[in-house]
């Protein structure tokens, strides 16, 4: 796969690998470093020349900073999938909550008088990079397969707005589902919530706030490959083939700085901000985690998983041995990609009373 191939399979502002998509750099090191080359061992055969064309694509690129973020955004586009003219979509504003301002969503696949199941999609991008509007086409894809409809939050990006601003964002989001569920055509006992990357963590802080604020009942949170602890790569460190492909440590610790406005990893970070620092996760929604066996993310992700079990929470966790972050857009014809969406795609199956497909 060349970097042109990989530019065409990739989505769209994913974080790690979705952003060297377009032509982004992390703080990553050379790929000849032993840490890439024994990452590249653990990597599984089919997913190697994918996880090459990643590290390769982000030789001699700047790392994450406040100076360097700007240039990086506007790439993050490359590589979208298309606009389909055969699933309507919408861009409407949502009214902000109180003190915030209003914000933007996308709405596809609505239709007045169905009675379709709805997802509340957030993107990914570390908290810092990524667009809704980028999504578009990918989650076109989502909607046509599972007749549902999906709205996908264009919520502020960090340094510029911390967590909170960017929770209320993805709430009003939320709100403005389920309270025009009946115009939108949607069952509004039917909405899961879906989120790559740090979409999946927005996803996860979404399904805690939902549940304590006890207005809109959720019927499933579908956390793929989830950004839930800023203590991975600043004070909780993994072994040297975990988290090189696609997302690594520094730029992880860049991402959750910029997302909580004090260092990641201390002692005084609000649990209120990141998902695997809260203490009661009862009441959530049933909920699905995929993640790969080298994703940066493994080790919280089962983890919170663990925690979701303890707390009575129906839980179902796979985690794809060899599979890096990102893995299942920038090479999704490999079996692996297509294993890992089909587990994906029937959790949200279930959630929605349809079914599932083998």
């Amino acid at each position: 796969m060349n970097r042109r191939d990989f530019a065409r399979l990739g989505g769209a502002a994913l974080a790690g690998a979705m952003a060297v998509r377009g032509g982004v750099g992390f703080a990553a090191t050379a790929s000849d470093t032993p840490d890439q080359a024994l990452a590249l061992k653990h990597v599984a055969p089919e997913l190697r020349p994918a996880a090459q064309a990643v590290l390769d694509s982000i030789k001699g690129m700047k790392p994450f900073s406040n100076e360097t973020l700007p240039a990086m955004r506007p790439n993050g586009g490359i590589g979208a999938l298309p606009v389909q003219d055969d699933i309507p979509v919408q861009k409407q504003v949502a009214p902000g909550m109180p003190g915030q301002p209003d914000v933007t969503v996308y709405i596809i696949n609505a239709s007045e008088g169905a009675s379709r199941p709805a997802i509340l999609h957030t993107h990914g991008g570390g908290f810092i990079l990524g667009a809704a509007k980028w999504e578009v086409g990918y989650l076109q894809n989502i909607a046509r397969e599972l007749d549902c409809v999906i709205v996908t939050v264009e919520y502020r990006l960090a340094p510029e707005t911390r967590y909170t601003g960017s929770i209320e964002d993805n709430y009003a989001g939320l709100r403005y589902l389920y309270k025009n569920a009946a115009s939108l055509g949607v069952d509004s006992s039917r909405i899961a919530l879906l989120g790559e990357s740090a979409g999946g963590g927005h996803a996860a802080l979404l399904a805690l706030v939902a549940r304590d604020r006890g207005e809109i009942p959720l019927a499933a949170q579908i956390l793929v490959y989830p950004m839930l602890d800023d203590r991975t790569g600043s004070t909780r460190q993994l072994p040297p083939y975990i988290g090189v492909v696609g997302w690594d440590p520094r730029a992880n610790k860049f991402g959750w700085k910029s997302f909580l406005g004090t260092e990641p990893g201390a002692s005084n970070v609000p649990a209120a901000a990141v998902p695997a620092r809260r203490n009661d996760l009862s009441g959530l929604p049933p909920t699905f985690i995929g993640v790969g066996g080298v994703d940066l993310f493994v080790d919280e992700d089962i983890e919170y998983g663990r925690h979701l079990t303890e707390a009575g929470v129906p839980t179902e966790l796979l985690v794809l041995p060899g599979a890096f972050h990102g893995f299942d857009r920038v090479a999704p014809d490999t079996g692996l990609a297509k294993e890992f969406t089909r587990a994906k795609m029937n959790a949200v199956r279930r959630a929605f009373g349809q079914p599932l497909k083998i």
